[in-house]
């Protein structure tokens, strides 16, 4: 069967990318973030590729089951969510760390890890505002914990809200209050997101936690350069072209106006599989080593390029949307979003192509 649309995941990229992790933290131990499908690339392959990471990171128990249910035995962290104390059980039961960001859920932590042992990470509140404790909650949380019957291990977590953002004091501030809630420095911890990881060397700590820069984006490129390859190329094939006079329209609601006479190329990919809707005109699209501009509004399944003055384009052609010779962060600056929004849109009518797995 022909398909129209495919992301091609390179597994190799992710491994060059797990490689440059490990070079920037060499002293600490290194917990993947393979939530939401690996960023859509596809979790369960992605932790196999990724057979040298010291643990995984997840954000619902059905991603942490999954990945033990196909047989990976490393470390998972199970970051903040709900949890009763059946689920609670079912995380000693199967080895997955997980996270404490209130005091209701420590005091059931303490019960029910006298019976089931658990591995928690005490999550601080340093200034994100979304989960965790709040400093002198934090700490009774800590007493409550520390050295608990039935906790195997106890860590301290936080957050970053702004670690990308150079121009703003954010993160310092979160240091510190985490530096006060955290005076025991042989107590593991972990604050480095992939930003912090890569520009802030001060805040790895005994535990790192990337994960846009696994999937080959560097959320700091502005200051700090990195060998880095993208780990999915996103292709779809031309679907028609048609030349169209000067003053006529492409597209719903006509927002894209031909200036002279055009070419446009009809693409089998639209915001059904993922591709963002609010990608505005000029939105660039690789296609048999050139770019050219999106023409007109986003459809369901297809979009529109003017192609005019590129060589000639014709049906069956690949276009790329993103990949290593267009950057998911450049189309997204255009769409006005994030690279990490893009990589997890796409839907699952979109087959996965893994290759380089060994």
């Amino acid at each position: 069967m022909l398909n129209t649309t495919r992301a091609i995941i390179d597994l190799a990229a992710l491994r060059n990318n797990f490689a440059v992790v490990r070079a920037q933290s060499p002293h600490s131990k290194i917990l993947a973030l393979v939530k939401a499908d690996a960023y859509g690339h596809g979790m369960l392959p992605v932790a196999r590729a990724l057979h040298d990471a010291d643990g995984f990171a997840v954000a619902r128990l059905e991603e942490a089951l999954q990945l033990r249910d196909a047989g990976i035995t490393q470390r998972i962290l199970l970051l903040g969510t709900l949890l009763d104390a059946d689920d609670l059980r079912l995380c000693s039961a199967k080895n997955i760390d997980i996270t404490v960001h209130d005091l209701l859920t420590a005091k059931l932590v303490a019960k029910i890890a006298t019976q089931h042992p658990l591995r928690a990470w005490l999550k601080l509140d340093s200034g994100m505002h979304r989960l965790g404790l709040q400093p002198d909650d934090f700490r009774a949380a800590d007493t409550q914990l520390r050295n608990r019957t039935g906790i195997i291990e106890l860590l301290h977590l936080t957050h970053f809200s702004s670690a990308e953002d150079f121009t703003s004091t954010a993160t310092e501030q979160q240091l510190q209050q985490f530096a006060a809630a955290h005076p025991d420095s042989q107590l593991g911890a972990s604050l480095a997101n992939s930003a912090a990881l890569i520009a802030r060397p001060h805040t790895r700590a005994q535990w790192v936690r990337p994960g846009i820069m696994l999937y080959g984006i560097n959320p700091v490129a502005a200051h700090t350069s990195l060998p880095l390859q993208p780990v999915m190329t996103l292709s779809a094939k031309v679907l028609a072209v048609r030349e169209i006079a000067a003053g006529e329209a492409v597209g719903y609601n006509r927002t894209w106006t031909a200036a002279r006479t055009s070419i446009i190329a009809t693409i089998g990919i639209g915001y059904g599989d993922g591709y963002p809707r609010h990608a505005r005109n000029g939105t660039p699209i690789w296609i048999n080593g050139e770019i050219a501009p999106l023409a007109g509004r986003v459809s369901m399944d297809s979009i529109t390029v003017d192609v005019t003055d590129l060589k000639p384009v014709q049906v069956g052609d690949d276009a790329i949307l993103w990949g290593p010779q267009l950057s998911a962060a450049q189309v997204a600056e255009y769409a006005e979003t994030i690279s990490y929004e893009l990589f997890t849109a796409i839907g699952h009518r979109v087959p996965r192509l893994f290759i380089n797995e060994q």
